[in-house]
């Protein structure tokens, strides 16, 4: 069989790197990626079997890294590889047309197995984000109210949010995301103030009910 060709897209050059020493021996990676722009350029320009996307990017995310390609190319296979498992992430681009979605503890040979089934038309999740999916399509997550909920937070203010509402103290989300404890308690109130929301204590309820934590 030979070997599925790979763009790799992740902002990160050193988790790129780390790819590409890690699988480059058992896949051919024909592009690289590091915003939307540059990821888009690589996959229209080298059509590969199967492109990893990083879900959070500069310059639109993911998603619309999907959507711009798939205009073009709707053949174009992508498996979302991110740290991220909030169940907005992975259903989001889900929907976005991604066919699998692995978190970045991943072992090499984990990976290379989920690109070949990826290549191969199979759908593939860590398991714990399978049940996401699951949720979603039978209506136990509301999606669309919870899109339109999120819609209206800043990325940092999501951030925020599912830190608070997995029980960090202001001087540990501060920490967590190199910001100062003034800069997360205006977070906090705006936080509150867009979802109407009255204290942490809703929060951290609101956040449960959504299964963002």
């Amino acid at each position: 069989m030979s070997s599925r060709r790979v763009v790799v897209v992740d902002d990160h050059d050193m988790f790129r790197a780390g790819v590409r020493s890690e699988i480059g021996a058992s896949v051919d990676i024909v592009g690289e990626g590091s915003d939307v722009d540059t990821a888009v350029k690589a996959i229209v320009a080298t059509e590969p079997d199967v492109v990893l996307l990083d879900v959070h990017l500069p310059g639109g995310g993911g998603t619309e890294v999907m959507k711009q390609v798939h205009q073009r190319h709707p053949e174009i296979k992508f498996l979302a590889l991110s740290v991220s498992d909030a169940a907005e992430d992975v259903i989001g681009v889900i929907r976005a047309g991604a066919r699998g979605y692995v978190t970045k503890n991943i072992s090499g040979a984990e990976l290379v197995d989920a690109i070949s089934r990826v290549a191969d038309g199979d759908a593939v999740f860590s398991p714990r984000l399978a049940g996401f999916v699951l949720d979603a399509f039978s209506g136990a997550i509301d999606i669309a109210s919870v899109d339109e909920d999120l819609d209206r937070l800043s990325q940092r203010e999501r951030e925020v949010l599912r830190l608070i509402a997995r029980g960090y103290a202001y001087k540990e989300v501060a920490r967590e995301l190199y910001i100062s404890v003034k800069t997360v308690e205006t977070h906090v109130s705006s936080v509150l103030r867009k979802l109407q929301l009255s204290n942490r204590h809703e929060l951290t309820r609101w956040a449960t009910d959504r299964r963002l934590v």
